[in-house]
């Protein structure tokens, strides 16, 4: 059985001589709220035993040698005089990476940052330095299939001056990343066991979720397509520079030991994907991928850069709403450099319909623990022919057609992911084994065995393994945490037998399978079926499916003989936002008047073409999901319409900052003679409060004003 070795940088060697199995070691749990209530009656500051801020948590190895002489844990409330958790309104990426090198946990934690929903549920956000405080403070991770509480104190590390040694913010006030940064560490046994990591690990341990790996040197001809849709759908991005002469790997060292290459990249080190744009240049279109280097500093130097002679060929308008010169570590780049100077592409989808050709967006999701033990079920794969591979666990995989289905009902995908788990306390002491799995289908079962061995549920002997080849021939073992595989698969039976590449090694794992319909069991042990739950992505329901192939494809087919690239223009927009079966509007009905979308038409069309493209309209239909949720929140009347009070109180939902009088302006130039806001004209007043908030923010230089020539003056007041 063929396989490839993926090599990584040498590590801690692995225990010998064990005898006994060792078991995963289980996070300690601790009850934030009982604790919380604790300190605040006995009126005292919340010290955690279990991570103390002594030299012990920060880890015993090469780590230590960067650590400033005179090292101090201190309070916020040491280090500012106003610590703040959590600044919602702050619309830029705000984190810097310290002393660890764990560029991949920042490249991960920045792309999380852009789903305030996903953020909340691991940052809890009622907490604070000022209400029920404590000094307490807790995160939640996924944690190898169950979501975890971890609990630490706000004693944080300080060289002699106050300032962080680790995650910081570029707001000296704001605290969430270095707390956040202090509970991962807790949860995998110290800061130094952040040292070495992938950004999909990260990713998953943020959401739950499923990874897609895509090798950029081989990326599929639809790259543009796929970015396009993790990007306004809920998924997390994250990729990875070239090592030089190194082999390439996922596992980022930082700092001190990679390299600042010519063209402003850094060799070896993950960034987060920020964004991609389709931009009109005097040459025609092109597409560019937008990142952030986790340093909050060094830029790409190449076209696109901020100083790129490129942003030339745009518009006035596009350039200033686009362009952001500031050494933020945050850079635009085209495609095709993109696909040239970097390795990978990590997408973190929470539903795994990105790479699906199915419609709908209800999927289920199985999840089944097992482990590999010496002498019983390690028995290594199929590449070493040494008769035992069939003791390995085997699974039982019944997938079922959907009848819901637009596409053809003989194929379904299937999303299968493989975890193992490390049984240390500390996830670096010792290395990830090599693992993998292979899929075999049921055709040759029912032909092989009599019925009433597979109502039996035991295990497949030896000699079908010897006569049958896999679904996934090529199997490829991988010494990484996780291991996924997407498969197009006819309804059938199958049976996925999880390995590790060498027999007679140990080690639990966890078995995830996502698809639209299936049953999963494991066989020749508990014949009883795994539970399986299903998952919805609320932000990507029917609605979008439903108008989107009604509306919009229609103007693609109409427009299919002259452009490849269909666009709506203000008319067509109205048809669209008037025809929508808005949810929770079903008591009367929107009305989008020509003004108003001739206003969202002019605020959201960059290239001042009079018309918006499908990535255009794919931020508009996001932003409007937004503001929809938002307006019901503050719409207590159920009137349809919010008053001076409930909209400051739906601006400020947003994250926004406006003083009172920018609000009451605003509240005349969109509202009716009596001050009242209807959803329209919310939606055209958000989108204007946004859009030139971006402005200034990619225009200032030092935060307090711009300058704009005459011509840029006209564009930003005139055509917005």
């Amino acid at each position: 059985m063929p396989f490839l070795l993926c090599l990584k940088k040498n590590k801690s060697p692995v225990p010998l001589g064990r005898s006994i199995f060792q078991k995963h070691t289980s996070p300690i749990q601790q009850n934030y709220q009982a604790l919380l209530e604790s300190c605040l009656k006995n009126k005292c500051l919340f010290i955690d035993d279990n991570f103390p801020a002594h030299i012990s948590s920060i880890g015993t190895g090469a780590l230590l040698k960067k650590l400033p002489r005179n090292l101090q844990w201190k309070r916020p409330h040491a280090l500012h005089k106003n610590p703040v958790f959590y600044a919602a309104n702050r619309k830029q990426l705000d984190l810097c990476q310290g002393l660890v090198e764990n560029c991949w946990f920042l490249a991960a934690l920045e792309a999380l940052t852009f789903h305030q929903d996903i953020l909340a549920a691991v940052v809890p956000q009622n907490q604070s330095f000022e209400r029920k405080y404590a000094g307490i403070f807790h995160f939640r991770f996924w944690h190898f299939g169950k979501w975890v509480d971890v609990v630490v104190d706000d004693l944080l590390p300080v060289n002699e001056v106050g300032e962080l040694v680790f995650v910081s913010s570029v707001y000296k006030n704001v605290f969430w990343g270095a707390l956040l940064e202090k509970a991962y560490a807790k949860l995998y046994g110290s800061y130094e066991d952040l040292q070495i990591g992938q950004v999909s690990e990260a990713l998953v341990d943020f959401t739950g979720g499923v990874n897609t790996r895509i090798k950029l040197a081989e990326a599929p001809p639809d790259l543009w397509d796929i970015l396009t849709r993790a990007t306004y759908s809920r998924s997390l991005m994250g990729c990875q520079t070239h090592l030089g002469v190194y082999f390439p790997s996922l596992s980022l060292p930082c700092i001190q030991t990679t390299k600042v290459l010519k063209n402003g990249l850094v060799a070896g080190h993950a960034y987060t994907v920020t964004g991609i744009r389709k931009v009109t240049c005097q040459y025609g279109p092109e597409n560019l991928v937008r990142l952030r280097n986790p340093w909050g500093k060094i830029e790409w130097r190449g076209d696109w850069s901020d100083s790129s002679y490129k942003w030339e060929l745009l518009s006035p308008k596009e350039k200033i709403l686009l362009r952001k010169k500031k050494e933020d570590g945050e850079f635009w780049m085209s495609l095709r450099d993109f696909k040239i100077h970097f390795v990978d592409l990590m997408i973190c989808k929470l539903t795994p319909d990105l790479m699906s050709q199915e419609d709908g967006k209800k999927w289920m999701y199985s999840l089944k623990s097992g482990r590999w033990v010496k002498g019983s079920t390690a028995g290594g794969s199929l590449g070493f022919c040494n008769g035992n591979f069939w003791m390995n666990p085997q699974y039982w995989l019944n997938v079922l057609p959907v009848e819901d289905s637009k596409k053809s009902l003989n194929s379904c995908n299937v999303v299968i992911s493989l975890m193992q788990k490390h049984s240390s306390k500390h996830r670096n002491r010792a290395p990830h084994l090599f693992i993998g799995f292979l899929l075999y289908k049921n055709t040759f079962l029912l032909s092989f065995f009599p019925e009433q061995y597979q109502e039996s549920n035991r295990k497949l002997p030896p000699a079908f393994f010897t006569r049958h080849q896999p679904v996934n021939k090529h199997q490829v073992f991988l010494d990484e945490r996780e291991v996924t595989h997407d498969f197009h698969l006819e309804p059938s039976i199958y049976v996925i037998v999880p390995s590790t590449l060498e027999p007679q090694q140990e080690s639990e794992f966890i078995l995830r399978v996502f698809s639209r319909k299936h049953v999963l069991r494991e066989m020749g042990g508990n014949t009883s079926f795994i539970l399986s739950k299903e998952i919805v992505d609320r932000y990507e329901g029917k609605i979008w499916e439903d108008f989107f192939t009604k509306h919009f494809e229609q103007v693609k087919l109409k427009f299919s003989s002259i452009s490849q690239n269909p666009e709506i223009n203000a008319v067509q927009l109205q048809k669209i936002l008037n025809n929508i079966s808005w949810r929770n509007f079903q008591s009367f009905r929107l009305n989008f008047s020509l003004d108003s979308c001739q206003s969202i038409l002019a605020l959201l069309d960059l290239n001042a073409t009079g018309t918006l493209s499908i990535q255009e309209f794919r931020v508009l239909w996001k932003r409007l999901l937004f503001y929809l949720e938002v307006f019901q929140k503050r719409d207590t009347s159920r009137s349809g319409k919010l008053d001076l009070v409930e909209l400051h109180a739906a601006v400020q939902e947003t994250g926004i900052s406006l003083s009172n009088e920018v609000c009451n302006l605003m509240a005349i130039r969109y509202g009716d003679p009596d001050l009242q806001i209807s959803f329209e004209s919310f939606v055209c007043f958000m989108l204007r409060v946004e859009i030139m908030g971006e402005a200034f923010r990619n225009l200032t230089q030092d935060g307090k004003g711009i300058y704009l020539r005459e011509s840029e003056w006209m564009m930003m007041t005139l055509y917005s």
